[in-house]
Parts: structure tokens; sequence; C-alpha cells
């Protein structure tokens, strides 16, 4: 005879199984969303604050403004970007949308340099990155932890981002400008066009108020050190105290 009490008790279980499941799956998928949420509302709020900003420093004298103005908030800004990315997709309309508010934060931050630079006379060393995400950039990965080492040794330096097939007028008046038309990834160093990955000593050497703060920085360095070696004032050597 069938033991129809063990396949009920079976049926049961799995059902159970099943329906905590399907639960769980909810509610990770809920969680998702409210984080993803979170997210958005940051990188709106950031937006919004950095737009804010642009039109405040615009009035600042120039004893007031400095080089790195807003390169810290942008930094913080692509972080966050990069990170909804992740979670999202980069073709998710959403990410497209807020890479496109950031691409327009960079080209705002990059002629507010230019415009004060003229202003005041100082020389910013800027450095218009542009990559893809399609496949077609094999060095690009590499070239941005680059950029990014060189941004956070060198704070002078200011790096903006552009994802080279990013539907956006401001992003095709920019190849059109430059005349961008070669090897992945593109980088503009100081108005400059090269094409193709670069390393640190490459990109230095290409720009001269670069090599020129990497000297001095190097010297400083040096300084430092002989610093630190030389004895305490007062003391002698071994062999003097003999």
């Amino acid at each position: 005879m069938i033991d129809w009490k063990k396949y009920v008790i079976v049926l049961i279980i799995t059902a159970v199984i099943f329906f905590t499941a399907i639960g769980f799956n909810d509610r990770v998928n809920e969680n998702r969303v409210q984080e993803i949420t979170s997210i958005q509302d940051k990188i709106a709020l950031d937006i919004a604050a950095s737009e804010t900003q642009f039109d405040l420093l615009q009035e600042r004298s120039c004893d007031a403004f400095g080089e790195s103005t807003l390169s810290d908030e942008l930094g913080e800004l692509a972080g966050k970007l990069a990170y909804a990315e992740e979670r999202l997709g980069a073709k998710d309309e959403q990410v497209l949308q807020l890479k496109k508010y950031y691409s327009l934060l960079q080209v705002k931050d990059f002629l507010l340099i230019k415009k004060m630079s003229a202003k005041c006379g100082f020389k910013p060393i800027t450095i218009l990155y542009f990559y893809s995400n399609e496949g077609d950039c094999e060095k690009c990965s590499t070239e941005g932890y680059v950029l990014t080492h060189l941004r956070e040794t060198y704070p002078e330096v200011r790096v903006y981002s552009f994802d080279y097939h990013l539907s956006f007028p401001v992003i095709e008046t920019l190849k059109t400008m430059y005349s961008l038309e070669g090897e992945l990834p593109v980088l503009i160093l100081n108005e400059k066009v090269t094409y193709g990955f670069k390393d640190e000593n490459e990109i230095i050497q290409a720009m001269p108020l670069l090599a020129d703060l990497k000297k001095k920085r190097d010297a400083e360095e040096k300084a430092r050190e002989l610093l630190d070696q030389k004895p305490p004032r007062g003391a002698t050597t071994t062999k003097e105290s003999r």
C-alpha cells in the first residue's frame, strides 16, 4: 500500500521551502530597490549641491579661489556612480541618466577652471580621459587605475572622465572639438590629444607642469630623508666619544 501520509508530509515540507525561498527573494529585491533609491537620492543631492557651488565659485576673488575647488566632491560623486553602475549595470537607464549629470558637472568644472585661470593667471593641470565599457578598450580599466593613483599623488591634477559611447550632446561636442577618432583610451593632456594606454611616467613626461611638480616633490622628499638621517644637534658619533 502507498504511504500517502509520507508523501503529504514531503509535499508540505517542499511547499514550505518553496514559499520561504520566494519570500526571501522578494525581501532581497525589496532591500535592493531601497538601496538603489537611496544611492540615487544621495547622488541627486550631490549634483544639486555641486551645481550651486559652481554659481558661488564664479563670484569668488582670485585670492579665495583654490585650484582644487571641486575635485574632492566630483571624486566622491564618481565613486557613488561607480557603485550604482555595479549594482544596476552599465546599461541601466537610471545609471545612464546619472552619468549624463556627472559628465555635465565635470565639463562645467573644466570650463570654470579655464575661466578662473585666465582671470587669475594660474596654470591648471588638466586631463580629459575618454574610456569605454563596450569591450572595445582592453586597457581602459588599467588606465583608470593609473589616473586614480596620479590624482591621489598630485592633488593639483584635475582628471575628468567621460564615457566615450555615452549618447549625450556635451560629450559629442567635446569629441568634435578635439577631433577624437583614434584608439581608446584617449587622454587630453592640457589640450594635447593622445591615443592608447599611457603609464604614469609617460603622462608626467608629456605634461611639463606636472613634470616640474614631480621634480619639486622628489626634491622635497629627498630633503626630508636627509634631514631624518642627520644626527640630532649635540649628538656625538661613536668615534668621537672615544
